[in-house]
């Protein structure tokens, strides 16, 4: 049963920021009768999606849910007191919430109200599962996950900067599908001048589910008939700069649709990527994806900022005179390589997909 729940929370992944993604299964008698799921913009939240399914059926019932149910009023009322009006007999509760302003009382309510309350089955699968928001709630920031395609050199264009495809159309429809699961993607400058891309999610069925795209432009130098300037009022687009970026470039882009973002400068005057990670969390983002170019990756990965690297590799070779897929990291001993464990490996048409997460 909770692992249907968990099933039901990813389904929701890239859909309720700042909510977590939640899962929730009621059963009765051995069967299950209701399944939930927090809804696109975070609301409804799991249990009271599934709780309207099953109506009356509830009372009695045993509910998986795959986060503490939460006993605050926020833009909705507490899902622990739906529970208790409901009259469920028992909450199976994957892990305890560690937003202050539940932390142990959602379960503290159902307990008082005599519901019988379990915590820790899947555990392991549920903190993966809203590892972005945890990491929020704990250090104030989204998760990042780096997408790589790239050559079996690392390398992601040749010296001129030819890149279309290295990777092959089964690994490029499994990078939009990481999109559809993140809450934003973020790019560097150099890209949007590069390939004024898009960076929408393409798959059939799931363009409604285009994250935030947001663009690391110390000057705010973004191209005002850019096709993400163009459509900032289709899709959301975040520009992140500094106190370099020119008023009036500013309010161009403002006027089209983008919202700046002032943030602190690095030393170099590039946005400092740490104080950007605070400012994005500050705004509710859980996950986002990170997909270029190398210069960005290298200044999160240096910056202890990267969770998770989703790597496509093409079988080809490109060369020390092909664009690098991480720019210089500044180190010369391994003890200071940014280390991470191998979570899979699979095949997927020609191109081999790996992903990871940090800690060796």
């Amino acid at each position: 049963m909770m692992r249907a729940a968990l099933a039901q929370a990813r389904r929701s992944l890239g859909r309720t920021w700042p909510n977590p993604a939640v899962g929730c299964v009621i059963a009765k008698d051995g069967r299950v009768i209701a399944r939930g799921r927090t809804q696109d913009g975070g609301r409804p939240h799991a249990e009271v999606d599934a709780l309207g399914k099953a109506g009356e059926a509830a009372r009695g019932a045993t509910v998986y849910v795959t986060l503490e149910p939460c006993s605050h009023f926020g833009k909705s009322p507490p899902c622990a007191d739906a529970l208790v009006r409901a009259g469920v007999a028992r909450v199976v509760s994957a892990m305890e919430d560690p937003n202050p302003a539940v932390n142990g009382q959602g379960h503290a309510r159902l307990r008082d109200a005599g519901i019988a309350v379990e915590v820790g089955e899947g555990a392991r699968e549920a903190e993966e599962v809203n590892a972005g928001f945890l990491l929020r709630v704990r250090a104030g920031r989204p998760l990042f996950h780096l997408k790589l395609a790239s050559s079996l050199d690392g390398r992601i264009a040749t010296a001129s900067g030819e890149s279309k495809w290295i990777t092959g159309e089964g690994a490029r429809a499994d990078g939009h599908r990481l999109r559809a699961i993140h809450d934003a993607i973020l790019v560097g400058a150099g890209t949007v001048a590069a390939d004024d891309p898009d960076l929408t999610c393409r798959l059939p069925g799931l363009g409604a589910y285009s994250p935030v795209r947001i663009v690391l432009d110390s000057k705010a130098g973004l191209a005002e008939k850019s096709k993400l300037a163009t459509t900032a009022r289709q899709v959301p687009v975040w520009l992140v700069c500094t106190n370099a970026a020119p008023a009036g470039q500013r309010q161009v882009l403002h006027k089209a649709g983008v919202e700046i973002i002032e943030v602190a400068a690095a030393g170099d005057g590039r946005v400092d990527v740490a104080a950007a990670a605070q400012a994005l969390g500050q705004r509710g983002l859980t996950r986002v994806l990170v997909e270029g170019g190398g210069q960005v990756a290298a200044a999160f990965l240096k910056a202890g900022l990267i969770d998770r690297i989703t790597s496509y590799r093409a079988g080809l070779v490109l060369g020390a005179d092909g664009r690098s897929a991480v720019g210089e990291l500044g180190f010369n001993r391994l003890d200071f390589a940014p280390r991470f464990r191998l979570i899979s490996a699979r095949l997927l048409q020609g191109d081999t997909v790996e992903s990871w997460a940090r800690g060796a």
